[in-house]
């Protein structure tokens, strides 16, 4: 009888096993499809979504002045922005659209006052194209410091700034980069002498003994600054080479507007706005520059605000 219970009992531990290794297997055979599915999703993925090394142009140039590709050390820090600046997608994106709508403003002024036109790239660089404020203050599109503005004739105060004035910052602009380019006799250090101050500048050049920008030893902003430029106005210049299809109809565009003249203080803008069927907002979005709900103006100076022509935005008024 022992020896019978001793055959049942490995019978039973037989069957066991073998319940186990074909639930096993079966389980085996039921996740491969799933495996399989997967592989082949990260597979499409790949297929239609390639990351790739950026293809540099043979002639790169800042305002006419060639940059020495010949260097290395100057093509890895080339190399750096494009990825940087065309893998940030949405970015380049909104500094494509955004170059549509103000560049025809700056252009022209740029021109008057002999700077070459890649300066509407340091403006890029600068703001991207929006009426910002640094944590040192530096206003504007162009990033102008309130000592700075006055300097050069801008009214900046709590009431009326006009370093948020697209073409009057714009000159300033100008002003400044033509008198630090007579000092520097280069417009590539001319440039960077916007990003670290002439002094800065100066200072390194001094104790570095070199006179090209390629050549010095800067901190990591300005050492990177005319290599965004450059890519900037590449990628903004020829967005498809880089990957970005945009349509016209994808651009920012200027809304047309008239100008009105004032000389008086103004108790109220939104109630000015409603004079011309739109609100404080879009006044406000027009007019950048008017910085409170009213105009002082004891002086009587004269102001120009731009009001936006009939139909580009819903009548509205305080009564509806």
């Amino acid at each position: 009888m022992k020896y019978i219970k001793n055959i049942l009992a490995l019978i039973g531990l037989v069957a066991v096993v073998s319940t186990l290794i074909f639930a096993v297997q079966s389980s085996e055979v039921e996740e491969a499809p799933v495996v399989k599915e997967v592989v082949a999703k990260d597979k499409n993925v790949a297929d239609t979504y390639q990351i790739t090394a950026i293809e540099i142009p043979k002639d790169l140039n800042f305002a006419g002045e060639d940059v020495p590709q010949d260097d290395p050390e100057i093509m890895e820090r080339v190399d750096r922005e494009f990825l940087v600046n065309t893998y940030w997608q949405s970015n380049a994106l909104l500094l494509i659209k955004r170059a549509n709508k103000y560049f025809p403003i700056i252009e022209p002024i740029l021109k008057k006052n002999g700077i070459p036109d890649d300066f509407k790239y340091l403006a890029v660089a600068e703001s991207g194209l929006e009426n910002l404020v640094s944590p040192a203050g530096a206003t504007g599109f162009w990033q102008i410091m309130k000592g700075t503005g006055k300097e050069y004739g801008l009214e900046v105060n709590d009431n009326v700034d006009e370093r948020y004035h697209v073409e009057k910052s714009t000159q300033v602009a100008c002003d400044y980069l033509n008198k630090w380019k007579e000092r520097f006799g280069s417009w590539t250090l001319t440039a960077a002498a916007y990003n670290a101050g002439p002094a800065g500048i100066q200072k390194y050049m001094g104790i570095q003994q070199v006179d090209d920008y390629y050549d010095l030893l800067l901190g990591q902003e300005t050492g990177r600054y005319v290599f965004r430029i450059l890519a900037i106005k590449e990628i903004v210049s020829h967005p498809e080479k880089y990957g970005f299809e945009l349509d016209q109809e994808d651009m920012y565009e200027k809304v047309p507007t008239f100008t009105v003249e004032v000389d008086t203080a103004v108790a109220n803008w939104a109630d000015f706005a409603e004079l011309y069927e739109i609100n404080y907002k879009v006044l406000k979005r027009h007019n950048p520059w008017l910085r409170e709900p009213h105009l002082n103006n004891a002086s009587g100076k004269k102001y120009a605000i731009e009001i936006p022509n009939k139909g580009y935005y819903r009548s509205t008024s305080a009564g509806q």
